[in-house]
Parts: C-alpha cells; structure tokens; sequence
C-alpha cells in the first residue's frame, strides 16, 4: 500500500521537467526505514503498525503537495520524526504526532478522524501542534496566539512543544529555498520564541543550532566570516585542548575515576553575541571553547561526591578563578541542567572553563525534558525545576484575559532569568526568578497573603515589600486585615503569577472605573460625530498607547486621560485620512503585506518597494530607531498608522516586528536614482593629541567634501570619545569616510551609530 501512494505522490512536473518517479518513491521509503530504525529501541506492543498507519495517512495526506525546494512535502514530517527520537529522545506517540503534525492543517483531515485512528492523546497533541485560523484584531499577532495555544496543550503535555521545536529546527535547517522575506520573518520569530524556548526546556543543542541558523540568514557575511575563523583557528585551538587535558587525564586516571574529556568549541551565535556586546575582535576571545569532563558509571548517590573529587583533581593542576565558581549540582537550573562549572588558569596564562558533570547530567544538558522525564520514571514525588516551570505555566494560563502579545512579552522574560534561592521560617526551599521581591514570595505562598502583604523580615530584619529577595534570605512575611492591591505594586513584582494574581484583585475592584469610561467614551464619539465601532475603539486604543481596551477605559474612567483629548485623535485621523486618499492604491491593500505586494505589482510590474523611485507616490518614511542610508539591506513595515516605515535589517526593533508581525513586512530595496543625502552618526574613540580635530575635520570637511549636521567631542585622562552626525549619500560613501577617519594617526575605533 505504501509503495502504491509513495508512487502517486511523484506524477507531478516541477521546474518544466519530469521527476524521476522510482528515485523519489525509493528516497521516500529509505527515509522512512532510517526512521523505524532509529525508533526501534524505544517501541512496544503494537507501536510499529501504529507508526506505518500514520506514514501512510502522511504519504496520502500530502501526495500533491512539495515544499519550496521542490522536494515532496512527506519529507519535512519524516525529518521532524527522526528529530524527535535521535535528537529529543521521544517515543512512538512523538512519532504518530510528528508524522501527523501538518495534516489536519493542510488536508480535510479532522482532528476527529485522527482521534479515532489513534486515541485522544495524539489528537489533543496534534491539536496544540495545529495553527489557529481566522482573523485576529489590530494589535494582536498570530504567531503570539499560536504560541499561547501550543500552550495550552503543553500545561497538559509536555511533546506540543518538543515537536514544535523538532517541526521548527527542520525548517529553519530547509530555509534557504525560502524567499528572503520569508527568511527574515522565520528567522526573527525562532530567535524572539523558540530558541528562548529550547533553552528553557534544557535543548541545549537545538537551542544552539537555532541561534546559529538564525544568525546565518540575518547576518550572512558575519556568520560566513566567524565560521572561517574559527575554522582557520581549529588546529591552534585543538593543540591547546591537548595540551591542557593531558595532565588531567594522568590525574583522574591515577584517581581511579572512569571518565570522558572533550573540547567542546563555543557555537558561532554565542561568539557573535561576545563580539557584538563586549565590543571585542575575534582575536580577543580566549573563551572560544570549554572544557567538559564527563564522569562514566557513577551512581546517583555518588553523583555529588564524584564531582566534587574530580574538581578537586582539577584546581591541584590549575589554579580556579575563585569568583567564577558555579555549582549547578546542589541547586540545578532552572531548566534542569546539572554541572560544575570553574575557570582555571592554564599553564600557558590562558583562563579556560571546565565542566564537570556525570553521564546522567550530561544527556539532561543535551537533550533536556525527554532525559529528565526517563531519569525520572514513575517517581511522580520527585518535583525537578522543569516541573515546577510546567506549573508555574499552568497558573500563568490561568489568566486568560491578556492580549496574546502581554502574554508572549510576560512569557518570554521568564525564558532566560535566572533564580534566586530562599526560605521560608520553616526552613522549605522556594525557587523564584532573579530580582523577585518580598511581595512575589507573599503571593508564590497563597494570594490571601500576598493581597494582605504589608511588609516582611529577612533573617530577622524589617523590610518593605519592593525589597529584592537575595540567594540564602530566610522570609516572614507580615499581613494586616485593611491591606488593598495597589496598581503600585506592578512597578515591581516580577514573576507572572503575582502580575497576574494582582491585576486580576484590581480589576475586580476597579470595574466601576472601567464602565465609567466605556460611557465617557460613547458620549464623547456621539458628540463628535464618530461611529462607535470596533475599529474607532481600537484606533483609539493605538493612539493613546493602550495595551487593550480594558485598559483604556480605566483611563478615561480615573480621568488620567480627559475626555476633549478625543477631538485631537478625530484631528488627526481625518488628516491622516485625507492624506491616504491620494495615494493611488486600494486603502484595503494597507491592511495586509501581501494584499499591499499584489496591488503594487499591478501599478509596478514588480513586488518591492523601490526608495527613491517611489518617494511621490507611496506613504513612506525612513526609521528613525536606526536610520537606514542607501546600501543598507533594509524591509518595508506596514504600520497603522503611519504608512510604510523603512528599517534596516539589523535595527534593534527588527527582533520583534518580524517575528510579531510577520504579515505586515514589504520587500523593500534602494533604488539607484537616490540623490538625497541622509544623516548619519558615527562614533569615535582614540588618544587626545594637539590637532586631531583639525585632522578629523580635514578628513570630512576637506578631503571627502562632506557636510557635518553636529560634533561633540569629550577628553578625559588622554583619551577622547566623540560623535559627529553627518550628510552622506550611500553606505559605500560612509565606508570610506570611515577607513579614512581610522587611518589618522592615535584614533582606535569608528563605529556607526544606529540611533540617529
């Protein structure tokens, strides 16, 4: 039967030109025997016909379908399956899911068919997997809504998100056969949620890999350039690895101890991120590698004391940064990885990390959850990190309220935090994210206590409830019956659930204020003509920078925003208005990218936006948060309103425009025809001598014919720091002034500033 589908799948021309049918339908077969194959180990009873069925509804499901590269789509699930055992270590329900995952999405398929092929857990699974469809209102996104959904499931089952994570890793692996856009868009939403994901859930090599894939498509030549250096500097690096090891191994030997060391190199991301926020070169990172000692045949109960004795072995041949000392063994992380951590300075004068750690933490680093949960067993009293974080995401959804992206933002700032250890008087551990204050601890305990917090003791000592709770604080935390939530108090709580425990105790007692304004609204739009409809209320919304519409009704409710404040919004909207009814294109095509695309390419001839050629005829401006300049590599954002604004590709807020609000993104490009000149700002940096202004200004002024806007130089102690904003036409004009300007003799560095 298979054979019979696999064939029906390939009688299809692609590119003008007919596929060769028996290579495809062999490719196919052999890509699923690697998967059964890997899979093996890890099946019971009747998995194996489970797994061939839902190939073949797969195979079925997606014969006339093929992915941008022109391969049959039957590929991507069957890479996302082989991701999900080699990689994650999941079993044969991951499989059936992952096989499955596009198939109630993508055919007439329903979940219903699926639950009765293969039981409610793979279709409650697949389910979490499958994207929302239908429109969302102005102000919310998508990709935030998928991302709660997938949510949702996952408070029930953690495999929603480790395929996810296997479903995106394969496509960011396949990305180069997508458009550029679409590239940028993928790219910046992997790097905005799934990476920050992976680490949470300890993938600490898918997260890696994603970083890695993220910066390839988003900085090219950076990613190429690191990537060669690092291979350039492989057999200096290698020398030095076997060098550093080579006493240690004696030593550890001679200990009696069963072990495995390796050199493992730092991935091109994290590189990056040293170069890019340290403001380093390539050539001034030494920590490019670490160390790994990997203890083998320890026993759980030995865990501790086995690396502890392997550390010991190590700082008696290299002296320890005493200030670098992590011990992720007494405490794990929050994600659940276990290691010793120290930095050790080599024999060469070279400070190297070491890593100690057992086979057992060693899989839970590389493969996080899946490894944890088969340490784990049928022990349901061993309550690891990673459970108490699937908890806290359970009471984070408890407050379904929020617009999907204050969710996404509340969300994501706990992906990274680290942790703060405390007690209770009693003496109970409780794990809280770094910078929790005395009022996050009363409400981690019981909302009745944290609603009636009042102050609180740290090891004896009186202090107030904004107090940042440190590592080994034992907390009291006093109440008084009169004690009321203050809107105050979200100043300065940090974790999710007191945010959400004390906006929903407000909202409850500031309801009158909410009704108040909705009709101090109606009466001000009647009075001013304005129909008071969903897209009224929602420009509103945008116009006063409110989070939703609750929130702008409590302010005009509390009189933080007075009622003749609506007439200036009708101002300006109806000039705005006016202001768009020049422009030659449907109005409706604004409301989409692509709709905007195809109504251009009707005008056109073409779907990118050409600066330069188009500045009379399409509403758009340059960012001012990174002031793109011809030669820049740029994108078109479709705002509310403000028309189209131009950003560069690596501007800060590119991070969250593409991966929130991928659909409003145009494909823009500099046209040849620019003649205007653009202001930029560059930085300086070097030593202050008789002349160097006279010599930058030569240089500028003199030699290159360029107009400054404004100069600000500081000296201090012999060093000099300035900024100087000038016209240049084009990114080529810049880089030469720049090569110049670090030519002149005593200047260290010329950077471009983003911020104009």
């Amino acid at each position: 039967m298979v054979e019979q589908d696999v064939s029906n799948t390939t009688e299809v021309s692609h590119q003008g030109s007919m596929i060769d049918i028996e290579k495809e339908r062999n490719e196919i077969l052999s890509r699923y025997r690697q998967l059964f194959r890997a899979a093996k180990p890890v099946l019971k009873g009747d998995d194996a016909q489970k797994i061939r069925k839902a190939f073949d509804i797969a195979v079925e499901a997606h014969k006339d379908m093929r992915r941008k590269s022109g391969e049959p789509y039957i590929y991507h699930p069957l890479e996302v399956a082989l991701i999900c055992v080699e990689e994650i270590g999941l079993g044969a329900t991951s499989i059936i899911c992952a096989l499955l995952h596009d198939v109630v999405e993508d055919t007439d398929m329903t979940l219903k068919d699926i639950e009765q092929e293969f039981g409610s857990k793979v279709a409650r699974i697949i389910d979490g997997l499958t994207k929302i469809s239908g429109n969302f209102e102005q102000g919310t996104s998508a990709q935030a809504e998928n991302f709660r959904k997938m949510l949702l499931t996952l408070s029930e089952d953690v495999r929603v998100i480790l395929i996810k994570l296997a479903d995106r890793l394969h496509n960011m692996r396949t990305l180069g056969s997508m458009a550029r856009n679409s590239q940028l868009k993928i790219a910046h939403e992997t790097i905005f949620i799934y990476a920050p994901l992976a680490h949470r859930l300890g993938l600490y090599k898918i997260k890696s890999e994603l970083e890695d894939l993220y910066l390839k498509y988003t900085e090219p030549e950076v990613y190429k350039d690191i990537a060669n250096k690092l291979k350039t500097t492989k057999a200096t690096r290698d020398r030095f690895i076997e060098t550093f090891i080579k006493p240690l191994e004696k030593k550890l030997h001679d200990a009696g101890i069963d072990f495995i060391i390796k050199g493992r190199p730092k991935h091109i991301y994290s590189i990056w991120n040293k170069l890019k926020h340290q403001k380093k070169s390539f050539e001034d990172i030494f920590d490019l590698f670490a160390i790994r000692v990997i203890l083998q045949g320890v026993s759980a109960e030995k865990e501790k004391s086995a690396c502890w004795q392997a550390y010991s072995i190590v700082t008696d041949e290299y002296k320890p940064n005493p200030d670098r000392l992590k011990d992720w063994i007494s405490i794990p992380k929050a994600n659940g990885y276990e290691s010793l951590h120290t930095t050790v300075m080599s024999h060469t004068g070279q400070w190297v990390e070491v890593q100690i750690r057992t086979e057992r933490m060693d899989e839970i680093s590389e493969r996080g959850y899946a490894a944890h949960f088969k340490y784990k067993g049928n022990d349901t009293s061993m309550e690891a990190p990673l459970d108490r974080w699937i908890n806290q995401v359970r009471e984070t959804l408890e407050s379904g309220d929020k617009s999907a992206i204050e969710f996404l933002e509340d969300f994501r700032g706990n992906f990274y935090n680290e942790e703060v250890f405390v007690f209770t008087p009693k003496g109970d551990l409780k794990v809280l994210r770094k910078g929790a204050t005395i009022l996050d601890f009363a409400f981690e305990i019981h909302t009745d206590i944290g609603k009636r917090c009042t102050a609180g003791k740290v090891n004896g000592q009186l202090v107030p409830i904004s107090y940042v709770m440190q590592n080994g604080d034992q907390i009291e935390i006093l109440t008084t019956k009169n004690q009321k939530p203050s809107e105050d108090w979200l100043r300065f709580v940090t974790t999710s659930k007191a945010k959400a425990r004390i906006k929903d105790l407000l909202k409850e007692e500031n309801k009158i204020y909410f009704s108040d304004g909705k009709e101090i609204i109606t009466k001000k739009l009647k009075t001013l003509g304005l129909e008071n409809t969903l897209e009224t209320l929602n420009q509103l919304r945008a116009y006063f920078n409110k989070k939703d519409y609750n929130d702008l009704y409590y302010s005009f409710g509390k009189g933080y925003i007075q009622p003749d404040e609506i007439k200036k919004f009708k101002t300006e909207r109806e000039a705005r208005l006016n202001k768009q009814a020049k422009i030659e294109l449907d109005n409706k095509a604004f409301l989409d990218a692509k709709a905007f695309e195809k109504e251009f390419k009707k005008v056109k001839g073409v779907d990118t936006l050409f600066i330069g050629d188009d500045l009379q005829e399409i509403d758009f401006t340059l960012a001012k948060c990174c002031s793109p300049i011809p030669g820049d590599d740029v994108f078109g954002f479709l705002t509310i309103n403000e028309g189209i604004k131009i950003h560069r590709n690596s501007c800060p807020n590119a991070q969250q425009l593409l991966s929130q609000y991928g659909n409003r993104v145009i494909k823009a490009r500099w046209s040849s025809q620019v003649a205007k000149a653009f202001v930029a700002t560059i930085h300086l940096d070097g030593l202050d001598r008789m002349g160097m202004i006279q010599d930058i200004s030569k240089v500028i002024s003199s030699e290159l014919h360029i107009n400054m806007r404004s100069l600000a130089v500081d000296t201090n102690d012999g060093i000099f720091t300035g900024d100087i904003k000038l016209y240049i036409q084009d990114t080529r004009h810049l880089e030469t002034l720049m090569q110049k300007l670090n030519g002149i003799e005593g200047m260290n560095k010329v950077t471009r500033v983003d911020l104009e």
